[in-house]
């Protein structure tokens, strides 16, 4: 049996179904993460889980258990906000303390606990100190560590790292994955960055305009998306729309405008006649001078329109002599090397019939 379970679940404002018929199971220790575009239900179904909202139809159930009519207080669940929520005229480990001081804990109890909690998320040091002598990092450790201090069964993080600084928000994401290992406790996780879900979690539920488009371990979700919207919203894709004119076996061919015939990998229920898509990423494109040896089966001159230099990697934005526009990723390297080509340079983009996956949702 799963720890949590979303039975059905649909919550109406008015007009607006926020959350559509949705149900997924989240199993003890996971690292779930609900990712989404903004409006797309995911911070709507959180606040279901803990209670700040309930559902119009379907369950909610926690170790097989019905919730519905458990208040947000008495669930064995707690929430950590982008906004930290930190007590101002609190010292630090009072902000932690406060919550097992709410529960009746004993007092040599309640200073263990803080202990372990101000080393779980390394501020030993910041005990007496206020939140505003902290730093955006130090604060968010905080508002975790008061989460943890009383061992929930579920932690939800709501968006948790959006108010950091890019470099300091990779640096949480790693704790983050440390700290879930090290208390063994479930983390529900909101965000919309595409590469922060596919960084921390075991499992990601893509939700869009409410429903579950896709549920799968990240590298499933980015190397084999079900539909269109899953492939455009994880990662940089190239789509190109056309119609699947053969299928032998694992080969399909699709006939794109432009592009002619281009041979994909097949899939299970493919045939002749239907529309369909090629989902290409940028970094299984190759690149190459005109006119040098490329042993792949689709291959396409064009000339080099831009690039992004981004220091491990550079990305090219290629017009194709039959005017599609598709992008490739190519590793920095070589030591000092920052780009291969120019703007304005003759290229043929190539890669294998196994390097697309073929969409026809």
């Amino acid at each position: 049996m799963a720890l949590l379970e979303i039975r059905n679940v649909t919550r109406r404002f008015g007009p607006l179904t926020a959350v559509d018929d949705v149900s997924l199971a989240v199993e003890a220790g996971e690292f779930f993460t609900l990712l989404g575009p903004s409006g797309c239900g995911k911070t709507t179904l959180l606040r279901m889980i803990a209670g700040f909202d309930l559902p119009d139809a379907g369950e909610i159930l926690l170790e097989g258990a019905d919730m519905a009519d458990t208040p947000p207080e008495k669930r064995p669940i707690h929430t950590v906000f982008q906004s930290y929520a930190l007590f101002p005229h609190m010292t630090v480990a009072q902000n932690i303390a406060f919550p097992l001081r709410m529960a009746g804990n004993a007092p040599e109890q309640i200073s263990a606990k803080v202990r372990d909690a101000l080393a779980l998320v390394h501020l030993e040091a910041k005990g007496q100190q206020y939140p505003h002598e902290l730093s955006g990092g130090q604060k968010q450790r905080v508002a975790l560590a008061r989460s943890l201090v009383s061992r929930p069964r579920v932690l939800l993080l709501d968006e948790p790292l959006g108010a950091l600084d890019a470099k300091l928000r990779e640096e949480m994401q790693i704790e983050l994955i440390d700290m879930q290992r090290e208390v063994g406790i479930t983390f529900v996780f909101v965000t919309h960055s595409q590469n922060e879900a596919l960084a921390l979690s075991s499992r990601i539920a893509v939700m869009n305009a409410g429903r579950v488009e896709q549920l799968d371990e990240p590298s499933r979700l980015y190397g084999f998306p079900r539909n269109r919207f899953v492939a455009d919203f994880i990662g940089k894709i190239n789509l190109f729309n056309g119609e699947i004119v053969a299928v032998d076996g694992e080969r399909v061919r699709l006939r794109v405008a432009g592009l002619g015939e281009i041979e994909a990998r097949g899939a299970a229920g493919l045939r002749p006649g239907t529309p369909a898509t090629l989902a290409l990423r940028p970094e299984q494109v190759r690149l190459a001078a005109i006119g040098a040896a490329l042993d792949l089966p689709n291959r396409h001159p064009g000339k080099v329109r831009d690039f992004l230099y981004i220091g491990d990697v550079t990305t090219y934005v290629i017009d194709l002599q039959n005017g599609q526009r598709m992008q490739a990723l190519l590793p920095n390297s070589s030591p000092g090397r920052a780009k291969f080509f120019e703007v304005g340079d003759a290229v043929t983009a190539a890669w294998p019939a196994e390097a697309g996956v073929v969409l026809t949702e």
